[in-house]
């Protein structure tokens, strides 16, 4: 029996974690003959044949000016369009009131607030507390999960799970722990290969400890305390953008260590920079789970990330890298300083990689689409 299943994510941008997740989990399921599979979205610049899967498309793009009339304008019409389509099911990568599943690969908005809270000083927690755009999602966010519609919560991480129920009081039987899945294939421990030829390329010292972050937004992702903890004899590689790199370039440069970090930008396959390095951080104040994590984990390296980050989960302390708080300046360079020991790295590289075999887009697929069949009965007969 075939499900008509429905996928709505507002666009894609190449290099956004969520993004890559939506595409990857459209290759796996196009490839499941049980799934027939569309995408309703605003802009998708993806190939037109994501690999070997196949979905259909339903554009989706009503006029905006703002980022709260962009959100608001498409939750509304890709609502619309559900309502005309009759799917069998609904998953929503956006917060709209109108799916039977729900993706929370956004966390929970409140909970990022009150993380972004401890940054700020009084005017800033007063600007959180009155911009339009975070009155918006969280009004969106609360209707969504009080939706009678929602049958099921896909959470990508125990920790947005356990959020969710402290914050909306949604039942165990509706919330679904499904990680991530990896393609094994395109990250693994032969990308070390390229160890020589990208440290070469951007000038970084062929035998120094070399760190890596990837991420978009560095405020959110920790950049600055990386930057601050940089331990003396190590480099660090910046993948990813920011529409403020120069001021992290500043940073640097004022810290005494612009000699040592090089700022890579957005790179659509990070897998080669990934079997430079020695290690990967990812100091952030707050992320649902963090792909990156695990494309790392896969290529073999250790991973030092924060007790907000869902991909924590994955990481045992001393096995496969560390995990401190993200305010905890002390704990973050303690477990770089950690991960500069060349002995402690080779015991930890084969366990990293063995910790993300478990994760495959397969599994993934499997998992999601052993959830959309025990949906189904019950949404066809509420139809």
């Amino acid at each position: 029996m075939s499900i008509r299943l429905a996928i709505i994510r507002q666009r894609y941008n190449p290099f956004g974690g969520a993004e890559r997740f939506v595409e990857r989990a459209l290759e796996a399921l196009g490839t499941q003959e049980a799934v027939e599979t569309t995408l309703i979205t605003r802009q998708w610049a993806a190939n037109a044949s994501v690999g070997s899967g196949s979905f259909r498309e339903l554009r989706c793009d009503p006029f905006y000016l703002g980022s709260t009339w962009r959100d608001r304008s498409f939750a509304r019409e890709a609502c619309r369009l559900v309502a005309e389509e009759g799917f069998d099911l609904v998953q929503s990568h956006e917060k709209v009131a109108c799916c039977d599943i729900y993706r929370a690969g956004d966390g929970v908005h409140r909970v990022w607030l009150a993380q972004r809270r401890k940054q700020q000083g009084a005017a800033g927690r007063l600007w959180l507390d009155l911009n339009p755009y975070n009155r918006y999602v969280l009004a969106a966010e609360e209707a969504l999960f009080r939706s009678p519609r929602l049958k099921a919560v896909i959470c990508i991480s125990r920790m947005v799970r356990d959020e969710i129920k402290a914050n909306f009081g949604i039942d165990d039987a509706r919330l679904h722990v499904i990680y991530n899945g990896i393609d094994l294939d395109r990250f693994n421990p032969r990308l070390q290969q390229h160890r020589q030829e990208v440290r070469s390329h951007y000038g970084i010292d062929a035998a120094a400890p070399l760190f890596i972050f990837v991420g978009s937004g560095f405020e959110r992702k920790g950049l600055a305390a990386l930057l601050r903890n940089l331990p003396p004899a190590a480099w660090l590689l910046v993948v990813g953008k920011d529409r403020r790199q120069s001021h992290y370039e500043d940073m640097a440069k004022s810290l005494g260590i612009g000699a040592r970090v090089r700022f890579a930008g957005p790179q659509k396959d990070v897998g080669k920079l990934y079997g430079a390095a020695d290690a990967f951080v990812f100091p952030t104040i707050y992320e649902p789970f963090g792909n990156v994590v695990l494309e790392a984990m896969a290529t073999g390296l250790p991973v030092l990330t924060t007790t907000t980050c869902g991909g924590a989960e994955l990481v045992v302390d001393g096995r496969n890298g560390y995990v401190c708080d993200a305010f905890d300046d002390a704990g973050l360079a303690n477990g770089m300083r950690a991960l500069c020991d060349l002995e402690r790295l080779a015991a930890m590289r084969p366990v990293a990689r063995q910790t993300a075999e478990a994760f495959s887009l397969e599994a993934m697929a499997t998992k999601m689409i052993d959830l959309y069949r025990s949906l189904l009965p019950r949404q066809r007969q509420t139809a």
